[in-house]
């Protein structure tokens, strides 16, 4: 089913492949002009002296075609949980079984790490993710809503 992917922890040579992917998303997600984000910012944020997220790409034939990026977010309320903020197969290899070796994944690594649950958002729209996710047992909240500052308003405040 799989047509012989793997799964590997990203390395900073993956980051132009991995930036393809995230403006291969922006446009999915109808906000292609969203991606404001340098390769070398992108680069320095996973690799550089102060790393701030890690990923697992899946691979086949030497190409990355998918990749789940995550981070950690801490909550007042449950402690430290891996905050999951891509989760991407390029089109092509959609409906393979690669999304969910990806999220089986992060679900081991949630573990490995003791971290006390996993979080994501999904676009209301979005009903192939939903379904996706759902089959997990997620909880799709509704309730909250997302809120940001960009650097430039933060410089003017």
């Amino acid at each position: 089913m799989t047509n012989n992917f793997s799964i590997r922890i990203a390395q900073k040579q993956d980051c132009p492949r991995l930036m393809e992917l995230v403006n291969e998303l922006a446009l999915f997600e109808r906000a292609p002009d969203e991606v404001t984000v340098t390769l070398e910012e992108f680069e320095d944020a996973g690799f550089g002296s102060k790393p701030v997220w890690k990923a697992f790409v899946a691979e086949t034939d030497g190409k990355i075609v998918g990749f789940a990026l995550y981070y950690v977010r801490y909550s007042t309320w449950k402690g430290s949980r891996l905050y999951l903020e891509d989760l991407i197969v390029t089109e092509e290899y959609r409906g393979r079984g690669i999304g969910k070796i990806l999220f089986d994944r992060l679900f081991r690594e949630t573990r490995e790490l003791g971290y006390s649950g996993m979080v994501w958002q999904v676009l209301d729209w979005n009903e192939p993710a939903i379904t996706f996710y759902k089959k997990y047992g997620a909880a799709i909240e509704a309730g909250w809503l997302n809120a940001s500052l960009s650097k430039e308003q933060i410089a003017n405040l």
